[in-house]
């Protein structure tokens, strides 16, 4: 009898059967996750505290009696000596009379950034997050007046939803994440987080704004920063970065070590922590939108089970 010899089998590997056949690609955000909704729960984020905080009698007191606990102004504050408000006192950045020329100096790294790393989509997108949070910012403190609901003093109607000092530092730290390189990313949102922590904090204590108009300004700007990296390609938008293990703990630390001193005050305990408080809550809106959202968007493939 005649045999047909044996359709050959695949010769076995060690290890063969523990991977899995190859894969699509899982590292597109547009396959993983919808890359529209921070943007829009960032919108509805601020759009909530607004109505809640500046909409409501209830949440117009319990902002305004924040400016009673100190029976003094910001002098008051430890960072008082560092606002630019002392005379002759030469301000942080974006302070007072820093303000205008610390967005010029930003857009202009960030020029310089894209020319250098010659990341044309992610320049564009960067300069846009910035001119678009505060341009934003502006429009809606223009045409969206405080409304007085429960009969504040003159002087507390003044102030404007969203914080302007806030806005800057908030929007300038995701502009930059867009033209660092991937390496580099992490460190460039933990600085940026870090100042915007001093920044927000100093702007709550002294009285230069309420706590949601701290908040209300970083929710702005990292609701423009969703709709740019929705707007970007997937091929250029920001992906996954390798941070160190240690990198968010220790960035976190120094960012509530420096929101508690920042925002300290010696007259009030309470006005001191719900500043404080409020400039953390903004570090995590930041840096998450910066570092933690995109680590998200890729995914390991696991191994096939035999």
């Amino acid at each position: 009898m005649t045999q047909h010899p044996s359709p050959s089998l695949p010769a076995h590997r060690p290890g063969a059967s523990k991977q899995a056949p190859e894969a699509p690609d899982d590292t597109n955000p547009s396959r993983t996750t919808r890359p529209w909704m921070p943007a829009l729960l960032y919108t509805l984020g601020f759009l909530t505290v607004y109505l809640l905080a500046v909409c409501t009698p209830w949440g117009q007191r319990a902002e305004n009696a924040l400016f009673d606990l100190g029976i003094q102004g910001g002098e008051e504050a430890w960072i008082y000596p560092l606002s630019g408000s002392a005379y002759g006192s030469t301000p942080i950045p974006p302070m007072e009379l820093s303000a205008k020329p610390t967005v010029m100096a930003g857009l202009a790294v960030i020029v310089v950034l894209t020319l250098v790393r010659r990341c044309w989509r992610q320049g564009f997108a960067a300069l846009g997050v910035v001119v678009l949070a505060i341009g934003a910012k502006e429009a809606f403190k223009s045409s969206v007046p405080r409304p007085d609901l429960v009969g504040a003093p003159e002087n507390l109607l003044d102030q404007g939803f969203p914080s302007g000092h806030t806005v800057i530092p908030a929007a300038l730290t995701l502009a930059a994440v867009l033209v660092a390189s991937p390496r580099v990313r992490p460190y460039v949102a933990t600085a940026g987080v870090l100042w915007l922590a001093c920044i927000a904090a100093a702007t709550a204590t002294m009285g230069g704004h309420r706590p949601s108009e701290v908040l209300g300004a970083t929710l702005l700007a990292c609701a423009c920063y969703g709709l740019a990296t929705w707007l970007l390609p997937p091929a250029v938008a920001p992906g996954a970065t390798r941070d160190p293990r240690a990198l968010p703990a220790t960035t976190l630390t120094l960012a509530l070590a420096v929101a508690l001193a920042s925002g300290a005050r010696n007259d009030t305990l309470t006005r001191s922590l719900i500043s404080a408080a409020t400039s953390f809550l903004c570090v995590i809106l930041v840096w998450y939108a910066a570092v933690g959202r995109p680590a998200h968007t890729a995914r390991r493939t696991r191994p096939a089970l035999d």
